[in-house]
């Protein structure tokens, strides 16, 4: 009798694995920093043999590519997360985009320089379809909730930009000033009130 053939693995444990081996890369990240991320490292916390990243990741530039994505998604969600708390109403929205950006970046700071600051400096794929599409999402948000104030007549990224630089700054700020992180989030709240500046056009 002739041996039965080995069966394919279902669809969705590669996926399943694909995901794993993000998820113990943000560990990582957390942990250890880019410096301490290897294959090695992910495929050993995974829990799967050295050779498996290979066969979802084009070496390492291809796992920092789907965490650099990963960072986004989960970077447009929790901004949206604190908008749905806030009040129905643009300026509470906006405030609470910029907290959200603001949490995002004080919950995740190793994934935050990694997609902000070291997109040029280690070996990402920063014309990656996917990640392009999660980045392009999350600057959306933003985008979105700055829109109500563009003044008539003027380019609308110039108040995406104003937003942005100011919230984006402070939070990279906070995260240099390792030891007073706590102070910069205690005056969050008054760095916001500059926002109610802008004027409502719609």
């Amino acid at each position: 009798m002739p041996p039965r053939a080995a069966s394919a693995k279902p669809a969705h444990a590669h996926v399943n694995l694909r995901e794993a081996l993000i998820d113990a890369g943000l560990t990582l990240l957390a942990n250890e920093g880019t410096a301490g991320l290897t294959l090695r490292k992910c495929a050993a916390l995974a829990g799967v043999s050295h050779a498996a990243p290979a066969h979802h990741f084009a070496g390492l530039p291809g796992l920092l590519t789907a965490i650099a994505t990963r960072g986004f998604q989960i970077f447009a969600q929790t901004m949206l997360d604190d908008a749905a708390q806030a009040a129905d109403e643009p300026r509470a929205r906006l405030h609470a985009i910029c907290t959200g950006y603001y949490r995002f970046a004080f919950e995740h700071p190793a994934l935050f320089d990694l997609m902000f600051r070291q997109l040029c400096m280690v070996p990402i794929s920063i014309d990656d379809a996917e990640l392009m599409v999660a980045s392009a999402a999350a600057h959306g948000v933003l985008a979105q909730a700055s829109a109500p104030f563009v003044p008539k007549g003027q380019p609308a990224q110039t108040t995406e930009f104003q937003v942005w630089s100011l919230i984006h700054g402070y939070a990279c700020l906070a995260l240099a000033n390792k030891y007073g992180r706590d102070e910069f989030t205690q005056k969050l709240p008054a760095l916001l009130s500059l926002l109610d500046k802008l004027e409502l056009t719609v």
